[in-house]
């Protein structure tokens, strides 16, 4: 099981802590660099990106939803609601409907600590690479035709509708930490062979007489937004739902009991779709971890010492497509925030990696990768 170590010698993780950030800041600096020159270039027609598969033109109020959908920030479970309105949680909320048994002799776990090829290869594809290239490329020539309010977490953020008819959330941050988290926690987790579960995302400079932009520049003096600020556009994903932490997680935290290990011998009994989720939440934990990403799942659990029941609501930050995808949704606290604010939150993310004793053998193998 992999954990931060305590010794005077430092262990893998502890080196790889300090890798990464020493690469953070040549990092931001080629990314700021690549929208800079993307930005100044006179854009062909613009490519529409193909149609996805979970849908990402309708906007919550074109769907009859209020703003904001199913996203939750660390702010918002701060609002504790009354007893008895919280939601309920059953076998149905922790994977897509009609979920199947294992066949017979289907095995989990190989080696005892790697989820099994079979059981990896029933995990939902998520944002396939061509897929997520043909977006960038798309949002990066298209203009942003008009700005909506709601949808997209903060009140500072926007729905933007692009020229091509495509949607995307624009996250304007509080600070430049937010928006450097959200661009190295995507680039991040493409080293670890995990983008496909994050939504494409592409960093763009405010400029009210530039191309991409000017359509929208009266609104964009409303918005209160800094001329030149960097901002990021995230592909927006219809259809998505909330996520209920699954057992240890759930239920041993919320009951007041100390995280259990999740091991391969207490895997018996569960469904096919209930193991698939198991492998993705097996992902996110660990790449919680490794950003300091203390709002998702932590944010749960720091919120149980005053609301008892939270662990039975929806995960922040954390959405299942129809196919039962989870998707990793806005990491702005990930990496410079987060790492900033370590000594804080270790307390939570610690506790969590060490429930995990059952990995994805490719992400453990990229992880002992990046420590050589």
């Amino acid at each position: 099981m992999m954990r931060r170590a305590r010794q005077a010698a430092p262990g893998p993780l502890p080196v790889l802590v300090l890798l990464l950030l020493g690469a953070l800041p040549g990092l931001w600096t080629v990314l700021l660099r690549r929208t800079t020159a993307a930005a100044q270039l006179e854009l062909e027609p613009e490519p529409r990106p193909p149609q996805a598969r979970w849908g990402w033109s309708r906007s919550p109020a074109e769907r009859g939803e209020p703003g904001g959908g199913g996203q939750k920030t660390f702010r918002a479970l701060l609002a504790v609601p009354e007893v008895g309105q919280e939601e309920r949680v059953s076998l149905e909320q922790f994977g897509v409907a009609g979920s199947t048994s294992p066949a017979a002799g289907f095995s989990p776990v190989e080696r005892g600590i790697f989820w099994s090829r079979n059981l990896e290869a029933r995990v939902p594809p998520g944002f396939a690479a061509e897929e997520s290239a043909a977006w960038l490329a798309a949002v990066r020539a298209a203009r942003v035709a008009a700005l909506e309010r709601g949808g997209c977490g903060r009140s500072s953020n926007r729905l933007a509708q692009l020229s091509d008819g495509s949607r995307a959330c624009v996250r304007y941050g509080i600070s430049l930490e937010q928006i450097q988290g959200e661009a190295l926690s995507y680039h991040l987790a493409g080293v670890l062979g995990m983008q496909e579960r994050l939504p494409p995302m592409a960093l763009a400079l405010v400029e009210a007489r530039g191309r991409q932009w000017e359509p929208v520049r009266e609104e964009l003096r409303g918005s209160l937004w800094a001329e030149g600020a960097v901002v990021s556009l995230t592909r927006w994903v219809d259809n998505l739902t909330t996520v209920v932490a699954p057992a240890p997680w759930g239920a041993e935290a919320s009951g007041g009991r100390r995280l259990q290990p999740l091991s391969a011998g207490e895997l018996g009994g569960l469904t096919a779709n209930q193991l698939v989720e198991l492998v993705q939440w097996s992902d996110l934990i660990l790449f919680d971890y490794l950003t300091a990403n203390f709002d998702r799942l932590v944010s749960n659990l720091f919120s149980l010492q005053w609301d008892p029941r939270v662990m039975h609501r929806a995960t922040s930050n954390l959405l299942r497509g129809p196919d039962g995808g989870l998707v990793f949704m806005d990491n702005e606290a990930g990496l410079v925030h987060g790492y900033r604010l370590l000594a804080m939150w270790d307390p939570y993310n610690e506790p969590l990696l060490r429930s995990v004793c059952v990995f994805r053998e490719g992400t453990a193998r990229r992880v002992a990768e990046l420590h050589r």
